[in-house]
């Protein structure tokens, strides 16, 4: 590789590195008790555990609807979600079928008796992890913030790239893992930087295109909405979400008869976001941790109950679908979680010290500067 190409690709790596470092500390930063969200809401929950026992008849599903509905006898179901550790139901509800996020109200109900539980959320750790969450996810600012974190996610792996490239003519000098730890202070952390971005560069690869899928969730849904959920309900194009709506229940169980092995993980009613003014769309899920976070809709008439139409998600869907556990490595237990945890503070050292390159360089005097990344070869000589 020609001097001048090491160059070019110098600058890349400097001005993209530049643009994105702030705003991926902070994710980083943001990301690391997220990896633990689920056994950080263990800790946060204070009610008793609840099992149900066997033999024991659980409320059905109109009967929990009944049950949170009461408590808002204004507002409609809009949602109804499952816990897989537990027979616990959760019903979204609002004024009205289209209701915005702002508007809508989350009850958490044991079905072995009907109680209403307090949400973890309710607690100061629980709010905290919210705050975080949506930093993470679009910094308080909706789809701009999605899409200007995914922009910057891209520009990441920019880097992450050029970086490996202006590192093969410097490894062709120096051997592998060297840190030059008795010259000065920023020729060694160089050394680190250039180690550790190229040890951790698969993961952060990884993580950091995975983020930027999960940036597009809304255009991806919407495309979803737009093409197949359009397709499926084209017959009952322009008509009214029904007066009358057929039993939730009897709906959830035609959608497993119609998909036998898999377990719902939500429902959406009429006239919200995932389904059409027309239908309950039960969205299920694979029974095995490897087909479990893929999901396959099933359509039913809200009006008479029947089945309209199951489709698998397409690939788009799919990909982020599968790209939001890998994430935040949902996919293992504590020991992947701990992994992924060392490897976003290895990440934060890479960052950090990428920026305090940047800055040292600019404060040395040009007669004693450290040679850049692409030329730093020249000084193992």
């Amino acid at each position: 590789m020609s001097r001048n190409t090491v160059r070019a690709w110098s600058l890349v790596h400097k001005w993209t590195s530049l643009v994105c470092t702030v705003f991926l500390l902070m994710l980083c930063v943001t990301g690391l008790p997220l990896v633990f969200h689920d056994e950080i809401d263990g800790l946060t929950r204070h009610e008793a555990p609840i099992v149900a026992q066997t033999g024991q008849p659980l409320l059905d599903l109109d009967q929990v609807l009944d049950t949170a509905l009461k408590a808002r006898p204004a507002e409609v179901g809009l949602f109804m979600s499952f816990d897989t550790d537990r027979p616990v139901v959760n019903v979204t509800s609002g004024p009205r079928p289209d209701a915005p996020e702002t508007q809508m109200h989350f009850v958490s109900i044991d079905q072995t008796n009907g109680k209403m539980l307090t949400p973890s959320t309710a607690s100061p750790v629980g709010k905290v992890m919210d705050f975080i969450l949506r930093l993470h996810t679009d910094m308080f600012l909706g789809l701009p913030g999605y899409l200007f974190l995914g922009f910057m996610g891209f520009l990441f792996f920019i880097a992450i790239v050029s970086g490996l490239v202006i590192y093969a003519p410097f490894m062709r000098k120096i051997a592998f893992g060297t840190v030059r730890a008795s010259r000065s202070t920023r020729l060694k952390w160089l050394d680190y930087h250039n180690l550790l971005g190229v040890v951790t560069a698969a993961w952060v690869i990884v993580v950091g295109l995975t983020g930027v899928i999960n940036t597009l969730s809304t255009p991806i849904l919407q495309f979803w909405k737009t093409d197949q959920l359009a397709e499926m309900t084209a017959p009952y194009k322009g008509k009214p979400v029904p007066i009358q709506l057929a039993s939730i229940d009897a709906a959830v169980k035609t959608a497993q008869a119609a998909a036998p092995g898999m377990r719902v993980q939500f429902v959406a009613f009429p006239g919200g976001s995932f389904s059409s003014n027309h239908h309950y769309a039960v969205f299920l899920q694979g029974a095995t941790p490897a087909t479990q976070r893929l999901l396959t809709p099933a359509l039913i008439d809200a009006e008479t109950g029947q089945l309209t139409a199951v489709r698998r998600m397409p690939w788009y869907a799919q990909a982020l679908l599968l790209s939001q556990p890998l994430h935040f490595g949902d996919y293992g237990a504590l020991p992947l979680k701990l992994l992924w945890a060392v490897l976003d503070i290895v990440t934060i050292i890479v960052l950090g010290s990428g920026l305090y390159l940047w800055l040292a360089r600019r404060r040395t005097p040009a007669h004693d500067a450290v040679i850049p990344p692409p030329e730093a070869a020249e000084t193992a000589r």
